[in-house]
């Protein structure tokens, strides 16, 4: 795997720092990110709202090439654009993983074990 860098669009920067700033993240973003990824609980340096192509990802860890994804409702009626989204950043090598607002929600010690393990087989994989 390469180590060059990712195009971006500039057009999003700004948008991208807003929605960096605690108090426009959603309610379980915020959680995801201070109980889970925050004060490198998972080992690895996560970014939030971090631009790759043209578009914004929730969290990013470029040492992995890992996405991830906090999914609400509207993703329901989204799957076609997540569909090209993920096989855009496939190209870069960019691994997505997505978990519910509802998983964090009802299930915040599962997700926290299953990140483990997601990072545990990317390590393997990169």
């Amino acid at each position: 795997m390469s180590n060059w860098a990712i195009y971006y669009n500039p057009k999003l920067k700004q948008f991208a720092k807003i929605n960096r700033s605690q108090n426009t993240m959603t309610k379980y973003e915020w959680i995801f990110w201070n109980l889970i990824l925050k004060w490198n609980k998972t080992w690895y340096r996560f970014l939030r709202q971090k631009i790759i192509a043209t578009y914004i990802l929730d969290f990013y860890c470029g040492k992995l090439k890992l996405a991830i994804e906090i999914d609400w409702e509207s993703h329901n009626y989204s799957v076609d654009y997540d569909e090209k989204r993920n096989k855009i950043l496939e190209s870069f090598w960019i691994k997505t993983i997505r978990y519910s607002n509802y998983d964090i929600q009802k299930n915040l010690e599962w997700v926290f074990l299953d990140l483990q393990e997601q990072i545990r087989l990317r390590e393997k994989e990169i």
